[in-house]
């Protein structure tokens, strides 16, 4: 059997595709960079990310953009031995007027460069591309306000929308229609859409006609997939879904779901992915292939694949350059991801020997210039620890742990120096923006380097905060809400991230050296 999510800790509106004996999987990086997480299996079960679509400014400049703005619902598509992505670049999501970007990339290798993005409309976000069996292509559009899905061709050398924009379909009824994708199978053209917003009501809903202009007749027994919400251990905001035909002809489902924390509705773990075998029915509808229409949290796996083992990616980083890609801190394997940039000449390890060098700049509620490498939250249970010498001289001068959920959501707790100029640590909280103090300044004895930790506990709910200078760990807060690293608190799409983080807001640009960085399993105090 697989279990599910195959892919843990915001990992969204997955777009899966298999080229030969290999599967692949797109995923929504919204405000983070880089844009489009890329994952890999040979069974469906194991999952290893394998790098990012969008990693050159070029392909995609997010400076400015909202939180949970930026890369939406990613079309992952593969044809005649090319890889297509195409996404949405969101401006502004408040009231009427939606500023969606829409772009294309492609690459013959998924895990080398992409091209440079062509631009194709600004209607509506969840673009997809579909391949016919004849060789034509087309471009669905999810229409702002969810007011349908768009069908217009798309001609495959000079990527010009041409000839007619037809909208083939209004929804089924639940609302909410968004994230179409389209198949010819047979003789019919299955629409695949995501319908009750994606919440705790999402869904994933089919429709299909024998022409790709339509009508299309909606599946009177819609919707396919939903979520079981009486059950506490139920996988929940089940929806955003993408087929793929394994070698045997059989179908499975990669779609979006989350796991709230305590049974309590709250998501700190942001929206994940999930499978499900799926079936044809007499009539040519697919089912799920256990019956029903509620994800389960394991599905059979194929029969004739056997199963892998995905890569075991480390703990625990120290930052020696030898033991690290080109790229450095920001090896993709490892998940290390930023907000809205790249950190380019900002991050360095060569700096100085077996550290990382980040410089500070903006602070961390900036919609700009922050530096921050983070790795996304995977599990309730979890230990972030990080070890760091840093040596301010204003009080605008800060480093050390992040907990953060976006640029208005987040916990800080750092080194900086008091208005007479003492080191100290400060341990912050912004709740929507509003930053308060968790406790007093800690006044350190030294200016030696200083470990921060952050834990959460069994259910997630809590998070202590301690740090250790000369070998003895400190309890400087315990049983920190993480309400407001939630989905529903900050009414985001995203997830919480632990991370290495630096400010310096005088513009003398100071850095903060990290020898090391662990994210994992809770360890014993003398770890």
């Amino acid at each position: 059997m697989i279990q599910n999510p195959i892919l843990k800790g915001f990992c969204p509106d997955p777009s899966i595709v298999r080229a030969g004996d290999d599967y692949y999987i797109a995923v929504s990086t919204f405000e983070w960079w880089p844009g489009v997480k890329l994952f890999h299996s040979k069974d469906l079960q194991n999952w290893t990310q394998i790098g990012a679509a969008l990693t050159r400014k070029s392909q995609l400049d997010m400076i400015g953009d909202p939180t949970s703005g930026g890369v939406w619902a990613p079309c992952l598509s593969y044809d005649n031995g090319r890889f297509y992505l195409v996404f949405t670049d969101v401006k502004t999501k408040k009231g009427r007027f939606y500023n969606t970007h829409n772009y294309l990339v492609w690459t013959d290798d998924i895990r080398g460069e992409w091209s440079e993005p062509v631009y194709l409309n600004s209607i509506g976000f969840d673009p997809s591309l579909f391949h016919d069996n004849d060789g034509k292509k087309y471009l669905l559009n999810m229409v702002n306000g969810f007011k349908g899905v768009l069908v217009q061709e798309i001609d495959p050398q000079t990527w010009e929308l041409i000839g007619e924009q037809k909208k083939v379909y209004a929804g089924s009824g639940i609302g909410c229609t968004e994230g179409p994708h389209m198949y010819h199978i047979g003789e019919w053209y299955y629409l695949l859409t995501a319908e009750g917003g994606t919440g705790y009501d999402h869904c994933v809903t089919v429709a299909r006609s024998r022409s790709v202009w339509g009508p299309f007749e909606t599946d009177p027994h819609n919707p396919l997939l939903t979520s079981e919400r009486e059950r506490d251990d139920a996988l929940q905001k089940c929806g955003h879904g993408d087929l793929v035909q394994i070698q045997s002809g059989e179908w499975y489902l990669a779609h979006l779901c989350a796991r709230p924390k305590n049974g309590d509705d709250l998501c700190v773990l942001g929206r994940e992915t999930a499978i499900q075998k799926l079936v044809l029915d007499a009539d040519g509808w697919f089912r799920l292939k256990c019956g029903g229409r509620y994800a389960k949290n394991q599905t059979e796996s194929p029969e004739e694949i056997v199963p892998g083992n995905a890569e075991v990616v480390p703990a625990l980083d120290r930052f020696v350059p030898e033991n690290l890609t080109e790229n450095g801190w920001n090896r993709w394997q490892n998940g290390y991801c930023s907000p809205r940039r790249p950190l380019g000449s900002d991050a360095s390890l060569t700096a100085r020997n077996g550290y990382l060098r980040l410089i500070g700049r903006e602070s961390l509620n900036s919609l700009h210039r922050v530096t921050l490498a983070a790795k996304r939250q995977t599990a309730l249970c979890m230990e972030a620890c990080t070890r760091m010498e840093f040596y301010p001289e204003y009080e605008e001068q800060l480093a050390g742990l992040a907990y953060m959920y976006d640029a208005m959501n987040f916990y800080l707790f750092g080194k900086t120096v008091d208005a007479e100029g003492n080191p100290v640590l400060a341990l912050l909280k912004s709740d929507g923006g509003v930053i308060t103090d968790e406790t007093e300044p800690i006044r350190l004895e030294t200016d030696d380097a200083v470990a921060f930790r952050a834990r959460t506990g069994q259910d997630g709910a809590k998070v202590t905060f301690s740090y250790r200078q000369n070998g003895v760990w400190n309890t400087v807060k315990e049983d920190c809400t993480t309400e407001i690293l939630t989905d529903e608190h900050c009414r985001g799409f995203t997830g919480a991230h632990f991370g290495m983080y630096v400010h310096d807001m005088t513009g003398l640009a100071l850095h903060a050296d990290f020898e090391w960085f662990y994210l994992g399993e809770p360890q014993e105090d003398e770890t």
